[in-house]
């Protein structure tokens, strides 16, 4: 399980329709966004109460979303910008702008600012459809006896290709992020 299984899962289609933009240019976006989005959770996930938040919000949310294939029409946006705001804080801005600065491919910060609310309530029900898969407590239990959901968020990211090939790509965008993310919920 890696960043590219939750990828392949995501109507890049639907997401490029939604945002205005071509479909290589809504890809391109959504594989820096998706990497923030998670380092944020883990960020925010190896303080105490960052963890217990992130794992409340775990409770909140089923797999359905991404179970039987992702419909952007059932993704809630307002959920999303929650989301989005309780992962990364009053950095918010700061992140839409250096993900967007990143790659000028992926597109501005407009784009990037109106993805990660697409994109959070995704993330939320892939993780937890995780976590349950791997046993009958709920997420809030699991991440409270510790690994659960540290371990998945690790290994989405430790498994992502980024932009494919050696070197740069996911590491280089999570080192450029840095301070900013962890700045969410604690």
């Amino acid at each position: 399980m890696d960043i590219d299984d939750l990828l392949t899962r995501l109507p890049i289609d639907q997401i490029a329709a939604s945002l205005g933009v071509d479909e290589k240019t809504a890809e391109q976006a959504t594989r820096q966004a998706l990497p923030a989005l998670i380092g944020g959770m883990q960020a925010n996930a190896q303080d105490s109460d960052g963890a217990a938040s992130l794992a409340k919000a775990l409770d909140d949310h089923d797999d359905d979303l991404v179970k039987d294939g992702v419909d952007l029409g059932r993704v809630n946006t307002k959920d999303g910008e929650k989301i989005v705001s309780n992962v990364f804080g009053g950095n918010r801005d700061q992140v839409v702008n250096q993900l967007a600065g990143f790659n000028s491919k992926g597109g501005g910060s407009d784009l990037i600012g109106k993805l990660l609310p697409l994109l959070a309530p995704i993330v939320l029900s892939y993780l937890a459809g995780q976590l349950k898969g791997g046993g009958k407590e709920a997420p809030s239990q699991q991440a409270q006896s510790g690994g659960g959901l540290a371990d998945i968020l690790g290994g989405l990211l430790g498994g992502g290709s980024g932009s494919g090939g050696s070197g740069g790509g996911l590491g280089d965008l999570l080192g450029s992020l840095g301070g900013l993310l962890g700045g969410g919920k604690r």
